[in-house]
């Protein structure tokens, strides 16, 4: 059931797709004034809590409570691509322009002598609610509002009749998280807000978020940017702590205060505690399946002293037979006891399982980009790329990252200079976002990895550390955004190349494999050139870097 309030809350939420359940008893609060970011492992049920919340879902049993006017962004947006950009910023407006035609027509109303006096309070009372709301929402100053949104936003320069299909994937976004400032909203739900923003633009949403004094909900793998908005972090990782008499894996909601550092203090402290208390366990389980199978040379150890007359022989025989039968029973009540409240082994912990050697031709020669150029999109740029190197490229967005990705991969040609690689030299790109065929989408990803790595032996993507066995399973539609970007790296970490082209690799990716898939980018012998907005990347980063501008 889904009821108003004045607050953000979910209390008791499950959900199960046809094939599997994704949540079980999940609660969870955001007061007014508070932001409260989502987190947890690829595939935990963030999406799908946020869509429950939002509407978009119906959920099997539990409460949703939030305000009437929430705001909504999803992590895929579904934008109306025929119709202009415009079209967007004028739909969010809408409803706070509606408040001045409805004072400008009470304004007439009320100037009417001809209304009685009930009627005229009655008008007055409306009249003050809409000069209310007008202040409220920014009426009067919205058209520098607009103009204010669009510019920390970086949209300011473009045209705002560009068709929403002519706009690139960073622009679409940016203009989707426009519509969702502008909108008279009392609460807000974002699903990966950042994706696509520069510093510059997260930095001018976290400011806005802050300002906001409704509540605020948020699912993000962005560390830095969780770090600077989140008043506290609410983790869906079932990994978290035991579930007692389940033995299955759940999704439920567990709440931390405080930072990063104290999160991850206290979630491996849980993973620890249920490890003991699963180890106890089946210490006892071991001890009470042999208590059930006892002998009586098991409880008293030898058989009758010789010295026994053989008319206490038989007393004995019997007090043994009824001691064997009071024990064996009480093991078996015990064991049943376990069996019924049995904690499930603790998930195992996706461990990135690192880059192999590079063993390809071309590696001791160096790659060299003099005055490479794109016209319109890469300005002329030269650098070196010695065997070994790890170059970050930074620069806004627009300054043409990607694009230079793509020369060095062959999948674009530059217009001005000169592109020189050693024969033989394997080069492959992680694109910043997964594209994928209607086939691929309908197959069970671990064929679709055997069909693309051209291997059908070998570590497959749960040996690698990258998916479970069940998600390996499951068709490549059904898995997440974040899952499928583990199989897109799977298929690189799968036959490693010379030069390793990363394009936002963080990007849907959960914040344990984000500092795994980090370390091991640091040990990979071979060349490295990645483009990145995460500042957790920007910011412990020791290679070379390279500013590209406009």
């Amino acid at each position: 059931m889904r009821s108003h309030a004045t607050y953000i809350a979910v209390d008791g939420l499950s959900f199960s797709y046809p094939d599997r359940r994704v949540l079980t008893d999940i609660s969870l609060s955001v007061n007014n004034g508070e932001i409260v970011g989502l987190i947890g492992e690829n595939g935990a049920g963030k999406s799908t809590l946020l869509a429950l919340i939002a509407g978009e879902l119906e959920p099997d049993q539990g409460e949703i409570y939030l305000p009437q006017e929430t705001g909504f962004i999803a992590q895929e947006t579904q934008l109306p691509f025929n119709s202009p950009a415009q079209a967007l910023i004028d739909a969010a407006v809408a409803p706070i322009k509606a408040i001045e035609d409805t004072i400008s027509q009470l304004s007439a109303q009320m100037g009417d002598n001809t209304t009685n006096e009930a009627v005229a309070e009655e008008l007055a009372s409306t009249f003050d609610a809409a000069l209310h709301d007008a202040e409220e929402y920014g009426l009067w100053e919205l058209d520098s509002r607009i103009e204010g949104v669009l510019a920390g936003l970086g949209l300011g320069a473009i045209d705002k009749n560009t068709p929403i299909r002519e706009l690139s994937g960073g622009q679409r976004r940016r203009f989707a998280l426009a519509a969702l400032l502008l909108q008279p909203a009392k609460a807000m739900i974002l699903d990966e807000p950042t994706n696509h923003l520069d510093d510059a633009t997260v930095d001018y949403l976290i400011a806005e978020l802050k300002a906001f004094k409704g509540p605020i909900l948020i699912a993000s793998h962005d560390r830095y940017f969780l770090d600077q908005v989140s008043d506290k972090l609410v983790d869906l990782d079932p990994a978290l702590g035991p579930e007692g008499g389940s033995g299955e894996e759940v999704r439920q909601a567990v709440t931390f205060g405080g930072g990063f550092s104290e999160y991850l203090l206290d979630r491996e402290q849980r993973r620890l505690r249920w490890a003991q208390l699963y180890v106890a366990q089946e210490a006892e389980r071991e001890k009470l399946e042999k208590a059930t199978g006892l002998t009586e040379g098991d409880i008293f150890h030898s058989s009758v002293s010789k010295s026994e007359a053989k008319i206490t022989a038989k007393f004995y025989a019997d007090r043994a037979a009824k001691t064997q039968g009071n024990r064996v029973c009480s093991a078996r009540n015990r064991l049943e006891e376990l069996e019924r409240f049995a904690l499930p082994a603790p998930p195992k912990v996706l461990e990135f399982q690192g880059i192999p050697e590079v063993t390809h031709q071309g590696v001791g020669e160096g790659i060299e980009l003099r005055n490479i150029a794109v016209a319109n999109r890469v300005q002329p740029v030269s650098f070196y790329i010695e065997p070994g190197a790890h170059i970050l490229l930074e620069g806004p967005n627009g300054v043409g990252k990607s694009t230079l990705l793509s020369v060095l991969s062959g999948d674009v040609t530059a217009t001005e200079g000169e592109l020189i690689i050693p024969e033989g030299l394997r080069i492959t790109r992680l694109k910043q976002d997964d594209q994928w065929t209607p086939e691929q989408l309908a197959t069970p990803t671990a064929e679709v990895f055997a069909q693309l790595s051209h291997r059908s032996d070998g570590p497959d993507l749960s040996d690698m550390g990258l998916l479970s066995p069940a998600s390996q399973s499951a068709p490549l539609g059904a898995l997440s955004l974040g899952q499928r970007r583990r199989v897109s790296l799977g298929l690189i970490l799968a036959s490693p190349p010379d030069l390793l082209l990363l394009d936002e690799p963080t990007n849907h990716l959960s914040l344990a494999l984000s500092e795994e898939l980090e370390s091991a980018i640091e040990k990979f012998p071979g060349r490295v050139l990645l483009a990145s907005h995460d500042r957790w990347i920007r910011r412990r980063w020791t290679g070379k870097k390279i500013s590209l501008s406009r």
